[in-house]
């Protein structure tokens, strides 16, 4: 049984979406994370839940808050159209919103767990040798952490993909537009199309075991390197 043009266009539109997914959380959730690890503020574990909080709400329940927020009476989405723009929900432009919200945790949490393993000392002789703080950051911490942005970059990517209650309370289920994988899955079902739901389902199952595989890889030659 092949799969039809629409399951290609999700495929396209999920790893769309994947990809710009990870590059906004990855410059967003660097600085975060280096904040997170370096500060001692007394209530930083306030951000440390609202950053994890995706971890444990039904995604159904942050998609529909999202929603509300990004719909046309919504904060946000009544300012997007004050401004001339359209509400970014059930557009792409949404999709991308909640998928950074939902995805946000799985990235900040290893570059946090990264920077915090860098320690101080490296950055203190950097210091002694008259290195800026930001030529400290860029020269002595994200190398040292490369390890935390490799795992960062893999989970933030590989779990948009699997992306679902978000997604579509956001984004709807609009073929050619906001129709992802896992939406397109859960469609091939419905109608009893086993075939076509067991060959994006294996699909999936592979690229997510693949890229875990090179993250282990990975990791444990750093490891080895800088033992």
């Amino acid at each position: 049984m092949t799969l039809t043009d629409a399951d290609f266009v999700a495929l396209v539109i999920t790893l769309k979406l994947a990809a710009i997914t990870t590059l906004i959380l990855l410059l967003l959730g660097t600085p975060l994370a280096w904040w997170l690890a370096r500060s001692r503020w007394r209530f930083k574990f306030l951000l440390e839940a609202v950053v994890a909080l995706p971890l444990v709400l039904p995604p159904t329940v942050l998609g529909f808050y999202l929603l509300v927020a990004l719909g046309p009476h919504g904060p946000v989405g009544a300012l997007v159209e004050s401004l001339g723009g359209h509400s970014p929900a059930f557009t792409f432009s949404g999709l991308v919103i909640g998928s950074v919200f939902y995805s946000m945790p799985f990235v900040v949490q290893p570059l946090q767990g990264a920077f915090t393993a860098v320690g101080h000392r490296p950055l203190e002789v950097a210091a002694t040798l008259r290195a800026s703080p930001l030529d400290r950051f860029f020269s002595v911490a994200i190398p040292l952490a490369r390890s935390g942005f490799l795992t960062a970059a893999v989970l933030g990517f590989a779990h948009t993909v699997g992306e679902f209650g978000v997604v579509l309370m956001i984004g709807g289920n609009i073929p050619g537009s906001t129709q992802v994988l896992s939406i397109a899955i859960y469609d091939h079902v419905e109608v009893l199309e086993y075939g076509r739901a067991h060959w994006l389902s294996g699909g999936l199952l592979l690229l997510s075991f693949l890229m875990l595989i090179s993250v282990y890889a990975l990791n444990r030659r750093f490891t080895v390197v800088q033992s």
